[in-house]
């Protein structure tokens, strides 16, 4: 196999290097960049190098991100330069509050926001890139942002909004726990509330004369509460539905925004590899899960979707020990003998790129082979016994980048060495 790879695979040594990826890219309307952990600089370098080739040479849209719709859309008004919003990438970023903090309040994302709200200034409005979250988690967060809405235009829908944040107000601040919990009682708590009130809104969606994109992020939080409500009760029974319900979300509402953004929009999204690499190439599938890479090739077909994983060998992260946990930097060892990152290192110590059109041998599709993925929770002493998805790498990815040695990403939170900005994007491009 390693010969194989070294023959086929290409040398990442510098930007110009990944024109491979964008020719086998063409003219997609998805593409999806995964990474193998929440706290890599490099990752989130290159998918901001990539994410920024695609909205200048072929026209993408927006950025859909792993991350919650409330605090992204602040960003994205930024990045669009509404009047009323914040000034300066740094505080806008400071908002995204909720643990893991540094997932999208960091330099490296400062960096790409100021780029898009430069990009964006010469734009008219409907034109603009837009930065948008696509998770499930912001449940609270989405119903105070609909009350400020319905304060100014809409007291009847207000008041059923207040119903909802009533019920849920008792569960509020531990990140739905204890509302899992209190499910097991009585197993519908505060279903009916939030779809009432995303009824409601619905119904009334013709008659709000706020901006456009106001409107549908009043309908956006209502969805959100609605299916955070379905995860949270889903949450107590563990296995796979709550995943399911949370990747279900996600898909949907990217859907939503390439409707939003015009029957010819094209969407870059950025969630981590167990999200984005096709579930029916893993174990996953085995045990009844999907994800937002599945779905998507599923609705858009292959040719319109292309999906990208991240991976290194060995480097550093930014992780906390347990949820909630302060972040800290932590080693990430040398793959494991007979993973795909130990069988990429063997081939040389260079990082490669990888386009699976050129692996479909019958060695590579035979073999589920381990593949890491690190979450917000790390315990790299713990790795072997629950941080590698077995993967037929080929079909689980339309192209790979590997990265050799990594470092840790650089949260907003954390001053950088020498109290310097952080180098955040790849070869000074």
């Amino acid at each position: 196999m390693a010969g194989i790879i070294k023959q086929w695979a290409y040398p990442l040594t510098g930007k110009n290097d990944l024109d491979p990826l964008f020719n086998r890219i063409g003219e997609a309307r998805i593409v999806m960049l995964g990474e193998a952990s929440h706290g890599t600089h490099e990752y989130y370098n290159w998918r901001s190098y990539i994410s920024r080739r695609l909205i200048e040479e072929k026209g993408f849209n927006f950025i859909a991100v792993e991350g919650d719709w409330p605090d992204c859309y602040h960003l994205n008004r930024y990045i669009k330069n509404y009047t009323e919003e914040g000034k300066g990438a740094f505080k806008v970023l400071h908002s995204f509050n909720r643990w893991p903090t540094w997932m999208w309040a960091n330099w490296e994302i400062v960096a790409l926001a100021d780029w898009l709200k430069q990009h964006n200034q010469a734009l008219p409005l409907n034109r603009k890139i837009g930065f948008y979250g696509l998770d499930v988690y912001s449940l609270w967060e989405s119903m105070e942002n609909i009350m400020q809405y319905l304060e100014k235009t809409d007291l009847h829908a207000l008041k059923i909004a207040e119903e909802a944040f009533k019920c849920f107000e008792p569960y509020r601040y531990d990140d739905g726990r204890s509302y899992a919990k209190a499910t097991q009682f009585v197993p519908e708590l505060c279903e009916n509330e939030v779809v009432h009130l995303l009824k409601e809104i619905r119904a009334k969606l013709p008659s709000y004369n706020t901006d456009h994109e106001n409107v549908f992020n009043a309908e956006q939080n209502a969805l959100v509460m609605v299916d955070a409500e379905r995860y949270y009760r889903a949450m107590i029974h563990g296995g796979t539905h709550s995943w399911n319900i949370r990747d279900d979300h996600m898909v949907q509402t990217l859907d939503r925004l390439l409707k939003l953004h015009g029957e010819k929009a094209k969407a870059i999204v950025w969630a981590h590899n167990t999200h984005v690499g096709d579930a029916r190439a893993t174990n996953m599938s085995q045990q009844g899960m999907y994800n937002i890479g599945e779905l998507a090739r599923l609705k858009y077909h292959d040719h319109n979707v292309v999906l990208v994983g991240f991976g290194s060998y060995k480097g550093a992260v930014i992780a906390g020990r347990s949820w909630g946990a302060s972040m800290q930097k932590v080693e990430v060892p040398p793959a494991l003998s007979g993973s795909w990152e130990h069988l990429l290192h063997t081939t040389g110590i260079h990082n490669r790129l990888l386009i699976m059109n050129d692996f479909h041998q019958d060695i590579f599709m035979e073999n589920h082979i381990g593949h890491r993925a690190i979450g917000v929770v790390y315990h790299p002493q713990y790795e072997k016994y629950g941080n590698y998805v077995p993967s037929i790498l080929p079909l689980r990815y339309d192209a790979f980048i590997y990265v050799d040695e990594t470092t840790a990403l650089h949260p907003l939170h954390i001053l950088p060495d020498g109290h310097q900005t952080p180098e955040t994007f790849p070869f000074g491009v």
